[in-house]
């Protein structure tokens, strides 16, 4: 099951946490993987690290804020490898401000990466997979969404962007369907990544944290990447336009 040999994936903010396991996650199930982010130092050591399992993997580096630089990423992937099967848009930002401080400048940075930076690589990857008839998008959205009754005080910005990738995936399963191309969201819980781990070494913040959750725990990002290696896989070819919660029950409660 979910054997992903010779398709070709992209990952952005592959440089850590979710992406970085799940870049390994996709390799490890056969696929030639293209580790994106601007951190190029840390995604060179993670495509040393999958080639040196007997993988195959490209460190390009890009933001996905700049359409430049998304279209050079895509381009690359072509050159190497000749096609372009699966996206994994993960590329992201949380700051925390109270709204009333909230500047403009604040709101664009994380609705430019966590959205728009969205659908500059989601269009740029479905022009490749339209060609083959054949393509999977999954984009990383969160807990902190709409209309699944959990908002967080002091990142209204986030919460928007994670609500607005919902919608976008949703928009785009119905538009690229016709196109043999899947758009799933995975919505992860509180996580162990470079984005919490400050609040869960505090041990009140920690507790504030996963107080709702049944598992008492945080997640992992390797248990993010089995959501996104399912999503990637022939056995998803019946699902598409929905969210997947990795949440430890949050949402249950």
């Amino acid at each position: 099951m979910f054997d992903l040999s010779n398709k070709v994936a992209l990952v952005t903010g592959s440089s850590s946490g979710i992406g970085r396991a799940s870049a390994i996650a996709l390799a490890n199930q056969g696929a030639k993987v293209v580790v994106g982010a601007r951190r190029m130092e840390k995604l060179e050591a993670l495509a040393a690290e999958i080639k040196s399992r007997g993988k195959e993997a490209l460190a390009v580096q890009m933001d996905v804020t700049k359409r430049s630089e998304v279209d050079a990423a895509v381009a690359k992937t072509i050159n190497e490898f000749g096609r372009l099967d699966i996206l994994l848009n993960n590329a992201g930002v949380a700051e925390f401000a109270a709204f009333f401080d909230m500047t403009e400048a604040q709101w664009d940075k994380t609705i430019d990466t966590n959205l728009k930076g969205y659908f500059f690589v989601a269009q740029a990857a479905a022009r490749e997979m339209a060609k083959n008839k054949w393509g999977r998008i999954i984009n990383i959205s969160s807990i902190a969404s709409a209309g699944v009754g959990v908002g967080f005080p002091q990142i209204a910005q986030y919460c928007a962007s994670k609500g607005g990738v919902i919608g976008l995936t949703e928009a785009l399963a119905d538009e690229l369907a016709p196109m043999g191309i899947l758009v799933n969201a995975i919505g992860p819980g509180v996580i162990e990544t470079e984005m919490t781990e400050g609040m869960l070494k505090d041990p009140k913040q920690a507790a504030g944290l996963l107080a709702r959750a049944p598992l008492k725990r945080a997640g992992t990002a390797e248990e993010i990447a089995a959501a996104v290696v399912y999503f990637a896989s022939d056995e998803a070819s019946y699902t598409t336009g929905t969210t997947l919660y990795v949440d430890g029950g949050w949402l249950a409660t």
